[in-house]
């Protein structure tokens, strides 16, 4: 008999449980870069470890925050600005003790009523700060749910496919099982978009899918901020259900996260977030509501990044149009931080459909490129002969000859014979041109060594 924590003994779950982000192209770029070798990681929507400086403002009002004694200093005037001081104050009274203190446990009340205020602006319609609770980062809050959902194997969850490996490695572990509906690529990943009022029309027919099917939705709104095309802006599925009116507007069930990680934030290590609940039965929300309460708090800290998120600098505040540094301008540098992501998008989507064999959609919102990699039949056949999946052959390839870590695409789910990588569009602006001619060169000496004839085909 073995002991408990023997490998062959552990939950089978957690041993069938896999997360490519951080997956064996991880492991192995993290090997090599102890071995002295300069590595990207574009694996993981990770913006301030790739360069990206951190809004002035929000840190200044944590810093006081963290360190309340600096408020009685005589001299605090001349080190943060009088809007920072005021805010760490408002804060600070919001809280049971300081941000060393536990806030209940679906975060503090003062916080969940500005992330209320803020979908009410958003959306034109008011919500209930008791049905919003506070998580460290979206994804604890989309693991909660998940938990809350999935009884045993017989419940499925639809999740469109290529899909976050965040949502698989959470239904494996919860025992649940994946359902997928495949997104066309040939479509931009989607249906076929020519207009926003297509793309309303195709939110309310999933709506009353839910409805006419009696099913839960869970709306992962973290990328709001992160759009890149002004003729197809971000609207909320709440809003959308809203819109609709009765019967749905009454009975589908909604949760909607966010976070402060993505965006101009891109604030990932402060693990802020939240999720709102729509249509949910009050005994039900008491049982998500004991189910937080075993972890006590959620990190205080990420909390107030939070409030400061949803309820951020406005026209009039000090801090907003500071003229004294670009980077201390508010608007300036988030608007800056948006318009690079624009950018980049677009120099990464170039530089993948310049390649050979490589064809890419632009990328629209959030901080991805998904390219498909047209791989010859020797690169496949030499693949099965190392015991490596024809893209994680690919990617391991890539790592190893340039340093740039990227995700196989078979994490995150793709048909039969068709082959991915997934990579951030976060390497700073400057730094672009120079890693896609990195990768094209890689590329065209891998099809070279594996293709039968030169040439390049297309979709």
């Amino acid at each position: 008999m073995g002991k408990p924590l023997d490998y062959e003994l552990i939950n089978e779950n957690v041993k069938k449980t896999a997360y490519a982000v951080r997956g064996e192209l991880y492991l192995r770029a993290s090997e090599l870069q102890k071995e002295g070798k300069k590595i990207i990681f574009t694996n993981v929507g990770n913006p301030h470890a790739l360069g990206q400086k951190p809004l002035t403002f929000p840190r200044q009002v944590v810093a006081l925050c963290q360190a309340p004694f600096l408020l009685d200093d005589p001299n605090v005037g001349l080190l943060f600005p009088a809007d920072a001081i005021a805010r760490a104050k408002h804060y600070l009274a919001l809280t049971s003790g300081g941000l060393g203190a536990y806030s209940d446990s679906r975060g503090i009340p003062g916080v969940r009523k500005e992330v209320a205020e803020f979908i009410e602006r958003r959306d034109g319609y008011p919500t209930d700060p008791e049905l919003i609770f506070l998580t460290d980062g979206a994804s604890k809050g989309v693991m909660q749910m998940l938990n809350a959902l999935i009884r045993n194997e017989n419940d499925g969850i639809l999740v469109p496919v290529p899909q976050y490996p965040l949502y698989s490695a959470a239904i494996t572990l919860y025992g649940g099982s994946l359902v997928p509906y495949y997104l066309e690529e040939e479509a931009n990943w989607g249906l076929d978009f020519n207009t926003i009022r297509q793309s309303i029309a195709s939110a309310r027919e999933l709506l009353q899918f839910c409805f006419m099917e009696n099913l839960a939705l869970l709306a992962d709104e973290v990328y709001q901020q992160n759009v890149y095309q002004d003729e197809r802006p971000f609207v909320s599925a709440r809003k959308v259900l809203f819109d609709m009116g009765p019967p749905l507007s009454k009975e589908v069930q909604l949760i909607s996260f966010h976070t402060v990680s993505k965006g101009y934030w891109g604030e990932c290590g402060q693990r802020g977030g939240y999720f709102e609940m729509t249509n949910l039965p009050p005994k039900t929300v008491d049982e998500i509501y004991k189910v937080a309460s075993i972890a006590l708090s959620p990190n205080v800290p990420g909390q107030i990044f939070m409030g400061l998120m949803v309820n951020p600098l406005k026209p009039g505040d000090i801090s907003y149009l500071n003229t004294v540094n670009w980077f201390f301008h508010f608007l300036l540098y988030s608007k800056t931080i948006l318009e690079s992501l624009r950018k980049r998008a677009h120099i990464m989507t170039d530089g993948f459909n310049s390649c050979r064999n490589v064809v890419c959609n632009f990328t629209e919102g959030a901080m991805y490129s998904f390219p498909q990699i047209r791989l010859p039949a020797r690169a496949i056949e030499a693949a099965k002969i190392a015991g490596k999946a024809p893209d994680v052959f690919y990617c391991l390839k890539l790592l190893e000859d340039t340093g740039i870590s990227t995700v196989p695409g078979s994490g995150f789910g793709q048909k039969d014979g068709v082959f991915h990588l997934r990579t951030t569009i976060l390497p700073a602006e400057e730094d672009m041109p120079a890693i896609m001619e990195s990768f094209k060169k890689f590329n065209d000496s891998f099809m070279e060594q594996y293709e039968d004839y030169r040439g390049y085909s297309r979709m």
